[in-house]
């Protein structure tokens, strides 16, 4: 699809509104990322001939027995160019977002255009209550973030498809969804794959202080679960009460290069059938990935790993599982209501959804290059250790330190959006810092999560920020930068607001944090 070109009329006013103007005056996406790569270079080149550097907190120099010194790198040096210039396929088809994104689109064409979306969407909602239809939303994208990257490809297109059928705004199922799967993306009833991955960085980060220690795998739980029933009630008063009324009705004469079908009439015979099958199908597939768990022989669970990571090939295998679950019923429902009429049908679909994707194929080639190139200038890193250091010579006490690591997570997270990568280089300092003034590890990477995801929702490097935009140009061909920006600032808010008052309370009432974890340490272990 392309960028849109041209501004609409504007539907914000005030801040947003000019949040809104000015975002849309920016260049295309795919431009606007080649700028950043210029740029990149520009201040790579600078900070390098400074000798802007800073000390790994992770890593040892083995020749010297100190924390290694890492430099930033021009990006214009021999070896930075030679990898440029010779990685290129690499670079592109590495791109983590690319494969999930296609993947799940050769079963997403066949469920979209077989019609088995519009019709599941309007049968779901035919008698729904309009005024739960946003938290249940919400809390079905909050629950999906243990699917991953899949949430943000499965969820959000859906949710604008059930407001479109609700005869609600569409772009209003996407704010709801995008901050439900992104901007509250620790936010769950249950520890996942994220709190493993984080907290497994966490035990890493103490025992380079302290020695061995273990991390407890649920030590987040209940405040994960908190921050779920605190976000629920913020994204529904921000998407009913704020972002609907400034939308207003949604016009589909401003319907993208496919136009959203209407989905106010009543099934067909043939649709009913269709969604029969489709269903069958669908608990058919859950029931193998049910069997492939539990079963005698349970290729999803690797009993070979440490506790917490025993269910990594099922979590793995959510991707397959997405395209299957659309693709199948899909077919299935396409056969029975007659919009599928043999496998060449099948397979155009299929095609139709790669099609789809051209333009984020190219945006996804630049930006794409843009990560690996911020990877190998060493800016990110540098940048995390020096504001790490920063908070603590501050001085500042507990709550408040914690507040200060909340704000620093949700600014670094504008320009470095990978919680990993983030979490990597900043735990090894603050972690072991907040121990020393009796803070429990945990505590630390509580915090750490609340600023970390908030503000994913609005900025344009966030790795999926540029599909979202695609996903709002189906609905609104003029729909820019700047709008979808505009559209998400309320609920950045809101979260951020949110997501400090549980902090401030989790620290001011010494809540568990999980089963046996509290916000303070009884006693810091003994360094091996």
């Amino acid at each position: 699809m392309n960028a849109a070109s041209s501004a609409p009329e504007q539907t914000q006013s005030g801040f947003l509104g000019w949040v809104e103007r000015t975002g849309n005056r920016l260049p295309d996406p795919v431009l606007l990322f080649v700028y950043f790569i210029a740029i990149l270079i520009g201040v790579s080149v600078l900070a390098s001939t400074l000798g802007w550097s800073a000390p790994h907190p992770g890593e040892i120099d083995p020749d010297t027995g100190t924390n290694r010194i890492v430099t930033v790198q021009s990006l214009l040096s021999v070896e930075n160019l030679r990898k440029l210039l010779t990685l290129t396929p690499e670079t592109f088809t590495h791109f983590p977002p690319l494969g999930f994104v296609l993947v799940v689109m050769l079963g997403a064409g066949v469920a979209e255009r077989s019609g088995l979306f519009t019709t599941a969407m309007k049968a779901s909602v035919a008698k729904a209550s309009p005024f739960w239809l946003t938290p249940t939303v919400a809390l079905a994208c909050m629950m999906a973030n243990h699917a991953a990257d899949a949430a943000f490809v499965v969820m959000i297109p859906l949710a604008a498809i059930i407001y479109h059928a609700a005869g609600r705004h569409p772009l209003v199922g996407i704010g709801a969804s995008f901050a439900g799967v992104s901007g509250a993306f620790s936010a769950n009833l249950f520890p996942g794959q994220l709190d493993a991955l984080l907290l497994g960085i966490t035990e890493a980060a103490v025992q380079t202080v302290f020695g061995e220690y273990t991390i407890n795998i649920a030590g987040n739980w209940y405040f994960i679960a908190a921050m779920t029933v605190v976000y629920l009630p913020v994204i529904w008063f921000v998407t009913d009460r704020m972002i609907e009324p400034r939308l207003g009705p949604y016009d589909i004469a401003l319907a993208g290069d496919q136009p959203a079908e209407e989905a106010q009439d009543a099934l067909t015979a043939g649709q009913k059938r269709g969604l029969s099958h489709a269903g069958l199908v669908v608990l058919a597939l859950v029931a193998l990935w049910v069997l492939l768990t539990i079963g005698p022989v349970a290729p999803l669970v690797d009993d070979a790993a440490a506790p917490e990571a025993r269910l990594n090939p099922l979590y793995k295998s959510l991707l397959p599982f997405f395209l299957l679950v659309f693709l199948l019923p899909g077919y299935a429902y396409g056969r029975a209501a007659g919009t599928i009429a043999d496998h060449r049908a099948l397979i155009g679909m299929m095609a139709g959804g790669m099609k789809d994707m051209a333009y984020y194929l190219v945006l996804s080639f630049v930006a794409a290059h843009f990560v690996v190139m911020f990877a190998w200038s060493n800016i990110g890193i540098v940048l995390a250790v020096t504001g790490a250091d920063a908070l603590r010579a501050s001085g500042l006490p507990v709550w408040a330190m914690l507040i200060a690591i909340v704000l620093f997570g949700a600014l670094l997270n504008l320009i470095i959006g990978s919680a990993s990568a983030k979490w990597s280089v900043m735990a090894p300092v603050l972690v072991p810092m907040l121990m020393l003034v009796g803070v429990s590890p945990e505590m630390t990477t509580a915090a750490y999560r609340v600023g970390d995801s908030a503000t994913n929702i609005i900025t344009p490097l966030m790795v999926y920020f540029p599909l979202i935009l695609i996903f709002c140009q189906r609905w609104n061909r003029h729909f820019g930068l700047g709008s979808l920006t505009a559209l998400m600032m309320p609920y950045c808010a809101g979260i951020i607001a949110a997501g400090l008052g549980i902090t401030v309370l989790w620290v001011v009432f010494d809540l568990p944090l999980g089963p046996g974890v509290g916000v303070f340490l009884e006693s810091l272990p003994v360094a091996g």
